[in-house]
């Protein structure tokens, strides 16, 4: 029998909140997790994204936090949440305080890419809960506006992450700050061999939370890859995008300026697309994540800084136009579909040269990925190999591998598939999920 949250162990104050959200039982993550937490122990949690762990540690560290109600020391925090994104940082702050609202407790969210001002007035009085980003965290910790002597609770999240994007550095500079007597949990969905080491140092007799394989893709996410031309790609997004069943479609490229190149030309050719990453303002890409996330803009182009940094329920396809030359990057893109319960599908472009990328995503998933046939199939020799290609029927559609959904015969403008006829829950909530609670806010630095 499945737990409820009320099983829990969890104080009337924090349910509340938890029947606000609509939350009736806790995800595996939860269940497992959220007992030690509350016991104090220092936890590693292996996790896609998606399986609900923030609610798994906030929801001990609110509780801890209540219970013992010591004010912060000017400048600093009682519990730390270090992320690697600007908007990862917004939506844990988010759940904080969606958790919290009822418990009078204090959260900021820092970050870089905006005026210092505001943030450190927050912190000046001391705060209860600081999520932050590792660069604009030691840049005002080496100006004096920071300091690490009240946290009694610390948390790193999305290492693997972390080191993917450089940031593993700034944590070996944070964790020495931090006192000796604190809880210390780390989250990752991968655990490579730097991750391993760092958990070494950082955490004391932790427990091991694991609820996938390291590593592992979603199981409700239906792969494919579309073998193509480089220079067919574009056209070949284009037609794609022709099916309205792809609801809300969320296209990643590899550079900004690819990113930039793509969004452009889909707004041309009639399909409203914004493009999303680290050269955008802190402000334009708030913008095009709320235009997303309501339903305004049909299609969000990213980098892979947006892999682990959007959260949002109703993402029905995952388009890689471009494969990441890191293979866990992967796993974390399609990871943003078939979220609360939903199906998705993921569908990647390959060109002669990402198959050394294919490869690489293969063996790390453990998983061959069908291949799609579609109007703009590459010469032969273009797929896995040359037996794999194979020139599509008069309407371009046709199937490899034993695919069941992308031989429909819709034809023509779309180049013969139907990639929408799975079932998508876009409005599910609560049940075991610990996300969506911040659709529709605008984001405050302190409540």
């Amino acid at each position: 029998m499945t737990l409820s949250f009320s099983e829990l162990a969890l104080v009337e104050p924090i349910q509340r909140a938890l029947r606000a959200e609509s939350y009736e039982r806790p995800t595996p993550i939860q269940a497992q997790a959220i007992p030690h937490l509350l016991a104090g122990r220092d936890l590693l949690g292996i996790a896609q994204t998606g399986t609900g762990k923030t609610a798994a540690f906030a929801l001990p560290i609110l509780q801890r936090l209540a219970a013992n109600r010591v004010p912060a020391p000017r400048h600093s925090m009682r519990a730390l949440v270090l992320t690697p994104t600007r908007e990862l940082a917004l939506q844990i702050a988010d759940s904080f305080r969606a958790y919290g609202r009822h418990l009078g407790l204090r959260t900021a969210v820092i970050f870089g890419g905006v005026g210092q001002g505001p943030q450190v007035d927050a912190l000046r009085r001391g705060i209860d809960v600081l999520v932050a980003t590792p660069g604009r965290l030691l840049d005002l910790h080496r100006q004096g506006h920071v300091r690490f002597d009240g946290v009694t609770a610390f948390v790193l999240d999305e290492a693997d992450r972390m080191l993917d994007m450089g940031f593993i550095h700034d944590i070996r500079r944070i964790v020495p700050l931090l006192p000796k007597s604190r809880q210390s949990l780390l989250f990752s969905a991968t655990m490579p061999g730097e991750i391993g080491r760092l958990t070494g140092t950082l955490l004391k007799d932790p427990v091991r939370v694991e609820v996938t394989p390291a590593a592992t893709t979603v199981e409700r996410i239906d792969q494919r890859v579309m073998f193509v031309d480089a220079n067919n790609k574009r056209a070949l997004l284009a037609a794609l995008l022709g099916d309205r069943s792809i609801a809300r479609a969320l296209v990643f490229t590899r550079t900004k300026q690819g990113a930039n190149r793509v969004a452009e030309g889909l707004t041309k050719g009639g399909i409203h697309a914004e493009a999303i990453h680290g050269n955008k303002s802190q402000g334009a890409r708030q913008r095009a994540l709320g235009n997303f996330r309501d339903g305004r803009t049909r299609v969000l182009v990213a980098t892979d800084i947006a892999a682990r940094g959007i959260d949002i329920d109703g993402i029905t396809h995952v388009i890689n136009f471009e494969l990441p030359n890191v293979p866990e990057s992967y796993v974390h893109r399609i990871g943003r579909t078939a979220r609360a319960g939903a199906d998705g599908i993921a569908i990647s472009f390959c060109d002669r040269s990402e198959k050394a990328y294919l490869r690489e995503i293969e063996r790390l998933t453990r998983h061959k990925i069908a291949v799609a046939e579609h109007a703009f199939r590459a010469l032969a020799g273009e797929g896995r190999n040359a037996q794999a290609a194979r020139p599509t029927g008069a309407n371009g559609h046709g199937h490899s591998q034993g695919g069941h959904n992308s031989h429909h015969g819709n034809g023509g403008q779309n180049g013969g598939w139907n990639f929408g006829h799975r079932r998508h829950s876009r409005r599910a909530r609560g049940q075991g999920h610990a996300h969506g609670h911040s659709q529709g806010r605008s984001p405050t630095h302190v409540n």
